[in-house]
């Protein structure tokens, strides 16, 4: 039998019953800072993001415990603290949000929650994951039957997962772990932006000293990095690798390749690329 959240909760003399899970995950375009990112490097604004809730939601965050759990930039569930929740009631002033610069909770918008880590299973944070099951939106759960698919003895970030399998949004590439970041500004080749919207594909090269991280840069920065057809739009593309090449390569040779995806692809004719 495999190993579940609700055995550990049973094993430390917690009811199941008395435990609502939550699984924190906002990958929405606007937002400055994932969960992840926020229990990863500043603890503090993690809890406070976590003790502010929508008023709709109290129902099905009457409990006596919280177990918190955060999505992982490569899709997994962390295991972030099991909490002892005590409604306090509506929020009654203006609240910055921690994970979104310049925005606030309103006075009288949100329910506010004490929310105190427990010493059950504190040994398991950051180094626990379960597998949430089919519903990753459901985001506030009954069900403890999850199971544990990892423990780790250290907190790790995940690896990377290899060039041609790298597949984000735009908005995720500023909070990608640290030794992802080092990966792609190391190397430089063809990528592929596509939009979520029309579908539309565009085919660029990353041929600066910051190679396809500094590129990237270029399009958090202005939404277009330049571009023509894409300067009409907004929209938090989808980014990823088609080719790498080597140090030696030459930008009339990366000219050249990308001119040959460009064809590949036809995204002159069906796509984003204006020459």
């Amino acid at each position: 039998m495999p190993l579940t959240f609700r055995t550990a909760l049973v094993d430390v003399g917690v009811d199941p019953k008395k435990v609502r899970l939550l699984r924190h995950q906002d990958a929405k375009a606007d937002y400055g800072r994932t969960p992840y990112e926020m229990f990863k490097n500043d603890r503090a604004s993690f809890e406070l993001y976590q003790s502010h809730e929508s008023s709709d939601r109290r129902p099905h965050l009457k409990a006596e415990y919280w177990a918190s759990f955060v999505g992982t930039p490569d899709k997994r569930t962390l295991f972030c603290g099991l909490y002892a929740s005590r409604y306090v009631g509506v929020g009654d002033r203006d609240v910055p949000l921690p994970h979104r610069e310049g925005k606030t909770d309103k006075a009288g918008h949100y329910d506010l929650y004490e929310l105190t880590l427990s010493d059950a299973l504190k040994e398991y944070i950051g180094l626990m994951f379960v597998s949430w099951g089919d519903s990753p939106r459901a985001r506030i759960q009954r069900q403890t039957d999850k199971v544990i698919t990892e423990l780790h003895r250290e907190f790790k970030e995940a690896k990377f997962p290899g060039f041609s399998k790298f597949i984000k949004r735009l908005s995720e590439i500023e909070l990608l772990p640290s030794e992802w970041i080092a990966i792609l500004r190391n190397q430089r080749g063809i990528y592929l932006l596509t939009c979520p919207d029309t579908k539309e594909q565009y085919v660029g090269k990353a041929s600066g000293t910051d190679g396809f991280w500094g590129r990237w840069q270029d399009y958090l920065a202005d939404g277009h990095g330049g571009n023509i057809r894409l300067q009409s739009r907004v929209s938090d593309y989808q980014v990823s690798i088609l080719e790498t090449v080597g140090n030696s390569t030459t930008n009339v040779e990366l000219d050249a390749l990308e001119a040959l995806w460009k064809e590949k692809l036809q995204s002159r004719e069906m796509g984003l690329n204006a020459n």
